[in-house]
């Protein structure tokens, strides 16, 4: 990931520039190129992943969308849906409310509807037994085990209906709105729904969130009770830069396939659901191919660059009425931008601020929005905070700037 610096001094001198005359800030030039860059090839299209209902490719770091199709559409997840089973694991037991060596019953309900007995993946776990946490975890991850998923909600919610409560509440906090859980292990339920962006999201969050727990995801294989595990996710044979995410399979969902990648300081998710066929292999086969060729175009013609970070000033406003004549404006989160490789110095910067700013500022007060737009479209838009407090001028600095106010308003 790099980091560029014209692009501040582009914005500064905009606003800079401009905001004296306190008139709206204009559009800029646009910024030069490198002197050694050459034009650059046009963007090949996306790989549309064959049968799908749905699919995305995002950038992890930015969490921008490359290429897409009914990416909100709420369908069935299946299997996918122990993604956000294991995200509330590893939150509870990073907050210390359950522990990794928690001995875990597992109960007649885990068994039975989750069990050898029942049309998905288990883990093989004996009724009324009891498992460490640490190794449930990993059958629920790698195995995919339905009986994993339910004694884990038991054990972490006290029930899998207050479980699923809690993972409805993450998925409201991350922003999945096209999201909606009826049970841990993602067999098929009236209303049970995710969509191939929130999936995205969902997995962003995981690898930022709880790095550790998420390096489970890359384990090809588990030995428990002597019986031997594989994962089911055939990219990570396939891709040595494959380290997740998740499968799913029902005959309502269809063979579905969340995956992410790593090259070099880039990384990439992608999703692709609602393959439908009746053959198994074509269904592994299907899934697996279009996921890999997104990560293998996102690889290929994408960058991510670091525009500011947070708390960085963009630029300074003119302020009437204060103790200070200006104040600086910046992010409240570093800002990183995706963008077709070789066309960063294209990116054309723009402000939306007010006419007219007076005392008081209070620091983190939204104060207007910076956009980066490429062939006139936004890319990435930010509210622009202010970066320190100015209280009110004194009486007499207030009366001479209400004189030139009310001059320049004639």
């Amino acid at each position: 990931m790099s980091l560029s610096r014209f692009l501040p001094f582009a914005l500064a001198g905009l606003l800079a520039g401009t905001s004296f005359a306190q008139t709206p800030a204009p559009a800029p030039a646009p910024l030069p190129a490198p002197a050694a860059a050459t034009a650059a090839p046009a963007t090949p299209e996306a790989p549309v992943p064959e049968g799908a209902k749905a699919w995305i490719l995002m950038d992890h770091a930015s969490g921008q969308v490359l290429a897409g199709g009914n990416i909100d559409q709420p369908l069935d997840p299946a299997s996918i849906t122990k993604v956000m089973t294991s995200y509330v694991v590893a939150a509870e037991v990073a907050a210390g409310r359950v522990s990794l060596e928690d001995q875990v019953l597992i109960s007649e309900n885990a068994w039975r509807q989750g069990g050898a007995g029942t049309d998905g993946s288990y883990s093989a776990l004996a009724v009324n037994s009891r498992v460490k946490l640490d190794d449930i975890l990993h059958g629920l991850v790698i195995q995919s085990g339905n009986d994993a998923a339910i004694a884990l909600a038991e054990h972490v919610g006290g029930s899998e209906a207050a479980f699923v409560q809690m993972m409805n509440d993450h998925a409201r906090r991350l922003g999945m709105a096209n999201t909606h859980f009826r049970n841990a292990h993602g067999l098929t339920a009236e209303g049970h729904v995710m969509s191939a962006r929130d999936i995205a999201i969902l997995g962003r969050a995981m690898i930022n969130d709880f790095p550790d727990h998420y390096a489970l995801y890359k384990i090809r294989e588990f030995t428990y009770g002597g019986i031997r595990q594989y994962n089911r996710n055939g990219l990570l044979w396939k891709d040595d830069s494959v380290d997740g995410l998740k499968t799913g399979h029902t005959s309502a969902a269809g063979y579905c396939l969340a995956a992410s990648a790593k090259r070099g300081d880039q990384r990439l998710v992608s999703v692709v659901l609602g393959v439908d066929t009746t053959s198994r292999n074509e269904g592994f086969r299907l899934r697996e191919q279009g996921n890999l060729a997104l990560l293998n175009w996102g690889f290929r013609h994408f960058e991510t660059h670091s525009v500011y970070g947070a708390g960085e000033q963009v630029a300074e406003h003119k302020l009437w009425r204060g103790e200070a004549d200006m104040v600086g404006l910046g992010l409240a989160e570093p800002l990183l931008v995706t963008v077709p490789r070789g066309r960063y110095a294209e990116l054309k910067p723009s402000m939306d601020v007010p006419r007219q700013l007076s005392a008081p500022v209070a620091k983190g007060q939204a104060i207007g929005t910076l956009r980066l737009s490429l062939d006139g479209q936004v890319v990435a838009e930010r509210p622009l905070l202010a970066l320190a407090d100015v209280a009110e001028g004194g009486f007499f600095k207030r009366l001479s700037d209400d004189f030139w106010l009310w001059w320049e308003s004639e």
